[in-house]
């Protein structure tokens, strides 16, 4: 398949353990040194790790890991006291080579209001830490930050605390979580360093190649790490695999794709995606965003040719024009670059090898304002924005 087929395109890889080559006259500051978030307090059985992502329409799970085993259990409410209703879920963990996990908690709760400040409690202890999350708005405006390849260094530290003054509603995630690349330890570490905004906001995630930490003989099992600590909601969706779901919010249809994972026409991913597309209303989600991890347009020199990118380029691609996705966001090449077919015929219609964030904001059913937020040494500035008119607006696009 030629050509360019979707009508828009943003292709990025915001915080990366690698530094690319120069592009639009932007020289990025060299790489920082990666983190380490210790436990706290070694010898307690208190929560860490704590983030939420949204379950249907008006159900958020609470996920966290302790140490030792405590209740899986949280008490919740409209106010401070957090007493208000209680709910209780399931405990797992894993193992992988030598390492073996802390107790892992994932707890549904709801049903929940719209755009509503709710306080909770862990574990069952009236005693335990009260923190707090603010669930999506159930109709537009809805305003999204978008992050890749996030890893854990200092960049990822100023950019995290960039997007935490940004007042969005839900972080999207195409990738590469926390570079654990099989040292366990790593996947702790990663889990504190983002708990303090995972937390308060839904952290909607799929997996990148740093996910996989297969381990041929030795660990033969791909994703152990990624499906047992970020659980997404893919059963609401019909899906079979924690790797690839889809979401509804406030008007937006979400799809999460895995480039990891079987895509071709013969695979479950596939047809589940055939069945997702076809079930999209688009009065009710006017909107709707596609993510992946490995891009399909890329004009950057690294990442070329990568079959992740590809051959599923030529397996989905036409199954999302045809239904007029509107736009796409991909990772794995640690640049910043958009395409935009219209007005002009060139592909890449910015770039730049910056470390940042995008922040989209979902004005109405018909417009979204994009914005690259770099990291300039600590400081976000908008190097990149733009408006997208819904494909569900124009009569001219109508699937």
């Amino acid at each position: 398949m030629g050509g360019l087929r979707m009508r828009v395109f943003l292709l990025f890889l915001i915080i990366g353990i690698f530094d690319f080559h120069v592009v639009c006259g932007y020289t990025r500051p060299p790489p920082r040194r990666t983190l380490f978030i210790p436990l706290a307090d070694p010898d307690s059985d208190s929560p860490q790790q704590v983030h939420i992502s949204q379950v249907g329409r008006d159900r958020m799970r609470i996920s966290w890991i302790t140490d030792g085993p405590t209740s899986a259990r949280v008490d919740y409410g409209p106010s401070p006291a957090a007493n208000a209703v209680s709910a209780t879920g399931k405990t797992s963990s894993y193992r992988y080579l030598t390492y073996e996990s802390g107790e892992i908690h994932d707890v549904v709760i709801g049903p929940l209001n719209p755009k509503t400040v709710y306080y909770y409690r862990l574990g069952g202890s009236p005693s335990s830490q009260t923190y707090s999350f603010q669930t999506p708005p159930s109709q537009f405006p809805i305003k999204f930050a978008v992050v890749g390849d996030l890893g854990q260094t200092e960049w990822t530290k100023s950019t995290l605390e960039h997007i935490g003054n940004s007042t969005y509603d839900m972080l999207l995630l195409p990738g590469d979580l926390s570079y654990a690349d099989v040292i366990q330890d790593l996947w702790d570490s990663y889990g504190r360093l983002v708990e303090p905004l995972a937390r308060q906001r839904p952290w909607m995630v799929t997996q990148g190649n740093h996910e996989v930490e297969k381990i041929p003989v030795l660990h033969s099992e791909p994703f152990t790490a990624y499906n047992a600590r970020w659980r997404m909601p893919y059963e609401e969706s019909a899906s079979d695999s924690n790797l690839y779901y889809s979401f509804d919010v406030a008007g937006v249809h979400v799809i999460m794709l895995a480039s990891y994972t079987d895509f071709d026409p013969d695979s479950s991913q596939y047809k589940w995606l055939q069945g997702d597309l076809k079930n999209i209303n688009r009065v009710n989600t006017p909107w709707v965003f596609a993510l992946i991890h490995a891009p399909w347009y890329n004009s950057n020199t690294a990442h070329q040719g990568e079959p992740e990118s590809v051959s599923m380029k030529a397996s989905m691609e036409d199954l999302l024009y045809q239904s007029r996705v509107d736009l796409v966001f991909a990772g794995h090449v640690h640049a910043y670059e958009r395409f935009y077919i219209n007005p002009k015929p060139e592909i890449s219609m910015f770039r730049e090898a910056s470390f940042g964030h995008g922040i989209l904001d979902v004005v109405n059913a018909s417009h979204a304002l994009w914005s690259w937020h770099r990291n300039d040494n600590d400081e976000p500035v908008v190097s990149d924005s733009v408006w997208f008119t819904s494909l569900s607006s124009n009569p001219s696009c109508k699937v």
